[in-house]
């Protein structure tokens, strides 16, 4: 099964998605499943998993809708409160959905680069295996270190890095990026995200051997078992088309077997996320 890991749905509100800033304003408009299906469909994918873009307990009710009207959702990775003293009675409530996969926090925003290791944040991400969900790490590079700290504690817990910790792709391969990132993968519980790489570009403005070295290295940190690819749609129309974001890691992958192929689109995807035919 051909799975778009990473994408992302919202009826536009300038209030709430006040991330969007004035220089995108590609995006500052609904996107809904009638956008995304047709490309999906025309690329061969199967389906996707939907991320939340905005942490409220509405976001995950509202993408849990659209899965189940659209069977082409496979999973969502919504918002729960993981620090709220009842989370295990919100990840129960949820986890009766089984299209509810897994939570994310937009850890990127805090300004504590060790909010992760937090003692009620913790208590949270120890409450997600009971119900076999997965835990997907957004973070920049500067958190990292506290990302690596987070997993080798929870060593059964399956974590997804997103968008490979977004390091500045046109500035190149920083070794702090990828010291943490292999200490990060040397923990077998933990996957990668090829995606999203395509908006941390200066300007937005890339070419294809930009990302090589970075693939190169989250190849060899994590083994193509543990890489799963994400389209970042839409927030990587700022910076490139469906077909474009897909073309970089097809003509990456291009030597590998067909075998290791299928697993980076999705055969990854669906075994990580549990997704059932």
């Amino acid at each position: 099964m051909r799975i778009d890991s990473h994408q992302h749905f919202w009826k536009y509100n300038p209030i709430r998605d006040a991330w969007i800033d004035p220089s995108m304003g590609a995006i500052k408009k609904d996107f809904l499943p009638k956008d995304l299906s047709p490309l999906l469909q025309k690329h061969f994918f199967d389906g996707c998993i939907a991320v939340q873009a905005g942490q409220s307990e509405e976001e995950t009710e509202f993408l849990l809708k659209l899965a189940k009207e659209n069977p082409f959702i496979k999973g969502v990775v919504g918002w729960v409160d993981l620090r709220n003293k009842n989370v295990k009675e919100r990840l129960q409530y949820f986890s009766q959905n089984k299209l509810f996969k897994g939570v994310r926090h937009i850890v990127q925003a805090e300004k504590d680069d060790h909010f992760m290791l937090g003692s009620s944040f913790m208590n949270g991400i120890g409450k997600l295996e009971l119900f076999n969900l997965t835990y997907d790490i957004l973070v920049y590079p500067n958190q990292l270190q506290a990302a690596v700290g987070l997993v080798g504690r929870f060593p059964r817990q399956k974590f997804i890095l997103d968008h490979i910790a977004k390091p500045r792709i046109s500035e190149g391969v920083d070794h702090h990026w990828l010291n943490n990132i292999q200490l990060l993968a040397s923990n077998q519980n933990v996957s990668c995200k090829i995606s999203g790489m395509v908006t941390e570009t200066n300007d937005f403005k890339w070419k294809k051997s930009d990302f090589a070295p970075f693939l190169k290295a989250i190849v060899s940190a994590f083994g193509v078992d543990r890489i799963l690819f994400g389209s970042d749609w839409p927030v990587c129309l700022l910076a490139a088309q469906y077909k474009d974001v897909l073309e970089i890691i097809k003509d990456y992958f291009e030597t590998y077997s067909s075998d290791d192929i299928d697993k980076i689109l999705g055969g990854n995807a669906t075994r990580i996320y549990n997704i059932k035919p």
